[in-house]
C-alpha cells in the first residue's frame, strides 16, 4: 500500500511542473557568439559527453531560398562545428515535407538520441516542418527519456509555448497574424520567449504577448546569455542578462515591465521568484526579484 501510494505521489508530482518537463533539461540561448560562454560544452555534458548522441536540427535556417527554391542542407557543414567541439556522434535532421517528419524512417534518428540542438533562422520554418507529426512527438520523447533539448535564437523561442515573432512577413512582427504561427514546441510551457534583446533592443517586446498572455511567462534572452532549465526552474549562464516580464509582480508606473537576471541567478518559475538556494535545494527559500 505504501509503495503504491508513494508512486501515485511521484507520478502526481511530475505532473505538477507548470513550465519545464519533468524529465531531461533545456537550454535556451539568447543568439550570439557563444564562444567562450561555455553554453555548447554544457550542452555536450549534459547529454552525456562526447559520445552522446545528438540530433542537430538546422530547419530554422530556412526551408526555401530566395527563388523559392528547396534548401538543401550539408550535413558536414551542419555537424562540424559540434565536431571542433569534440562531440563525436552527431546527426543531422532536416526535412520541409511535414509528411516525410511523419515517418517512421524519418524520425528513427530521434528513438536513442541523448540531445536535440535547433540553430538559428525564423522558427516558423520549424513549425511548417515538424508541428504535430511523429518527429514532433520524438522530440519530446528525448525529454522524457532524460535527454537535453537546446537552441540558439530561433532555436530558443521553437522551445516555448506562444511562438513570438512567428509572422512569415517578418521578424519584427511580434505577435503573428498567422493562426498557424501562434505557438511553438512548447518544451517550456506556459511561456512566450524572445531572444537578441540587447544588441536589437527588444527589451520591452515582449509587453505586448503578455497583454494577450496574462498568466504566461515571459523570457528575453541576451546574445551570449542561455537559461538551463530543469523542471520549474532555471540558472542564468552566460554574458549578459534575462529580462522576466511577470505580470503577478506590481510594479509602479514609472518601472520597468521587467526586471532583470543575470548570471549565476537561478529563478522559480512556479512561485515566479528568485531562488536563493538555487536547483535542486530540498528546502528552496525565494526572495523578491532583482528590478533594473
Amino acid at each position: 500500500m505504501k509503495n503504491a501510494f508513494l508512486a501515485l505521489f511521484l507520478a502526481s508530482a511530475a505532473l505538477a511542473q507548470d513550465y519545464g518537463p519533468p524529465n531531461g533539461t533545456l537550454i535556451i540561448v539568447g543568439g550570439g557568439n557563444l564562444t567562450g560562454t561555455g553554453i555548447m560544452e554544457t550542452f555536450i555534458n549534459r547529454a552525456g559527453g562526447a559520445s552522446a548522441k545528438i540530433v542537430v536540427v538546422p530547419t530554422a535556417g530556412g526551408n526555401k531560398d530566395a527563388k523559392g527554391d528547396w534548401i538543401v542542407y550539408k550535413e558536414e557543414e551542419i555537424i562540424a562545428p559540434w565536431r571542433k567541439l569534440g562531440a563525436t556522434n552527431v546527426h543531422m535532421l532536416h526535412t520541409h515535407d511535414p509528411k516525410e517528419a511523419d515517418t517512421e524512417e524519418f524520425a528513427r534518428v530521434l528513438r536513442d538520441a541523448n540531445a536535440v540542438w535547433f540553430n538559428g533562422g525564423r522558427q516558423w520554418n520549424c513549425v511548417d516542418s515538424y508541428m504535430n507529426t511523429l518527429t514532433y512527438r520524438e522530440f519530446h520523447k528525448v525529454l522524457e527519456r532524460g535527454g537535453v533539448i537546446g537552441g540558439s535564437s530561433a532555436g530558443a523561442t521553437i522551445q516555448g509555448d506562444y511562438l513570438v515573432r512567428g509572422a512569415i512577413a517578418g521578424s519584427e512582427i511580434m505577435m503573428t497574424p498567422e493562426p498557424e504561427h501562434e505557438h511553438g514546441f512548447k518544451f517550456l510551457r506556459n511561456s512566450a520567449i524572445d531572444q537578441h534583446i540587447n544588441t536589437r533592443n527588444r527589451w520591452d517586446d515582449l509587453t505586448q504577448v503578455m497583454k494577450k498572455y496574462p498568466d504566461f511567462l515571459g523570457i528575453g534572452l541576451s546574445e551570449g546569455t542561455a537559461i538551463i532549465v530543469n523542471k520549474d526552474k532555471f540558472e542564468v549562464m552566460g554574458k549578459w542578462k534575462v529580462a522576466i516580464h511577470d505580470n503577478t509582480h506590481p510594479r509602479q508606473p514609472w518601472e520597468k515591465p521587467f526586471f532583470v537576471l543575470s548570471a549565476g541567478d537561478v529563478y522559480n518559475m512556479k512561485t515566479r521568484a528568485v531562488d536563493k538556494y538555487g536547483i535542486g535545494a530540498q528546502t528552496p527559500v525565494t526572495v523578491n526579484a532583482k528590478r533594473p
